[in-house]
């Protein structure tokens, strides 16, 4: 959807891009950034300051991505900066244990009850990979149960009915994934309670684990029915699996304890990331002891990573944690998603639309589809068309929206008034065009 007044709106980005698509595939390093969800060309970022973000043609943004969830507190919060700064005047890697990651695994341990051991690593899709390997260690089973439109990452044997990038780009399978892995994969539709049972009732022997973003956010946004999790939790129990919960997004988004402390719900392992690097890169996986032990060198699940621990993403990290305890942001999360729901729902009254706004604490997703959604069939009801026209409107005006419909949201403590003030300004204005 690039038009000449887009195109000459951000020149410089244009510039910039036809050089990144000579060295760089697709011209972007994820490719959910190439904005193939909603058409034309991504523009490129010089600074990003508090809940704005800053274009190398120098158009300003609210942004409503925050580097698709790490920014809780606002981008380049000062008590990250700090302690980022002060982290590299020591060193950048070592590649030796230092003090910070052990603090680090003391504080997610304190803050997730079901966490009783944690191993530090780079990613939020090594997180998944090392949790899906110590599953199937521990069981001695090989089978993964997983949920339409859930994104785990780009591992092998999940992305099978993803969600996130590959669905936008419509492949939500991967080439190169090899049949005999894709097999071990048995995926449902989410909130499908018939299904789970029937599939424990005949293969409950077989399955290592279950895994599943306990609130999905990469189809959009999206809820578990009520007793759905608690169903998960019975029946991984009854027939020795493990419940795997990707809280890659929600941990301690949602809430200090993630979604499992939303839901009551304790996961035999969880997967982490984003927030706890505070912009870094950053991942974890965790759960009960004796499933933890497993790993090398303790047990005999390997895993490895010169990086994991890093000194200046646990420095961040552990900044952002303590700022998010210190001032309780979580209720101050709650009163800006408020705002902004109530903002949203009076943009689309003026503009005499009836789509689908959902929204938990600081996450959120505007489907353009007036229906129930619930799973990925009902997501992808959604008026996609529709949803690239907006978001380049908003864009336009210099509001930056995820460039994809099946893509969260992401508010920080760092938006203000006048943030949310320009956003209804500025949606009322696309919804109306």
């Amino acid at each position: 959807m690039t038009t000449p007044e887009s195109t000459a709106l951000r020149p410089r980005s244009h510039e910039i891009f036809t050089a990144a698509r000579r060295y760089i595939p697709g011209g972007v390093n994820s490719p959910v950034r190439a904005f193939r969800g909603v058409g034309g060309e991504p523009f490129f970022v010089t600074r990003a300051e508090a809940a704005h973000i800053f274009d190398v043609d120098g158009r300003e943004y609210v942004d409503f991505v925050g580097t698709w969830g790490p920014a809780i507190l606002g981008h380049a919060p000062a008590v990250v900066v700090e302690a980022v700064r002060a982290a590299a005047g020591r060193g950048l890697s070592f590649g030796i244990p230092n003090p910070d990651e052990v603090e680090m695994a003391r504080t997610i341990c304190e803050w997730v009850p079901s966490i009783e051991k944690v191993r530090l690593v780079n990613s939020g899709t090594e997180a998944t990979m090392s949790a899906v390997r110590l599953a199937r260690g521990f069981t001695g089973r090989d089978r993964i149960v997983k949920f339409e439109g859930c994104y785990h990452g780009h591992v092998d044997s999940l992305l099978v009915k993803a969600g996130s990038g590959a669905l936008t780009h419509g492949r939500p399978d991967s080439a190169g994934v090899p049949g005999v892995l894709a097999d071990l994969t048995t995926t449902l539709p989410f909130n499908d309670e018939a299904g789970v049972r029937a599939l424990f009732e005949k293969s409950g022997g077989e399955i290592a684990a279950v895994i599943l973003e306990p609130i999905p956010a990469n189809a959009g946004l999206f809820f578990a029915r009520e007793g759905f999790l608690a169903l998960l939790r019975e029946l991984c129990t009854q027939h020795g699996a493990l419940l795997l919960f990707d809280e890659v997004m929600t941990g301690f988004r949602v809430a200090k304890g993630g979604a499992q402390e939303v839901y009551g719900i304790t996961p035999d392992l969880t997967a982490l990331g984003k927030v706890i690097g505070g912009g870094l890169p950053v991942g974890a996986f965790g759960g009960r002891a004796e499933i933890m032990d497993q790993l090398s060198p303790d047990g005999p699940v390997y895993q490895a990573g010169t990086l994991s621990g890093n000194p200046l993403a646990m420095a961040a990290g552990l900044a952002q944690l303590r700022e998010l305890e210190r001032t309780n942001a979580w209720t101050r999360l709650e009163e800006v998603g408020a705002e902004f729901e109530a903002a949203v729902k009076s943009a689309l009254r003026r503009a005499g639309r009836a789509y689908t706004f959902h929204r938990i604490g600081s996450m959120f997703c505007l489907f353009f589809t007036d229906g129930p959604v619930y799973d990925l069939g009902s997501a992808q009801t959604s008026d996609r068309a529709a949803f690239a026209r907006f978001f380049h409107a908003c864009l336009d005006g210099g509001v930056y929206f995820a460039p994809s419909q099946f893509e969260a949201g992401f508010l920080s403590t760092a938006h203000t008034p006048a943030d949310m003030a320009r956003t209804a300004e500025v949606t009322t204005r696309a919804l109306l065009a």
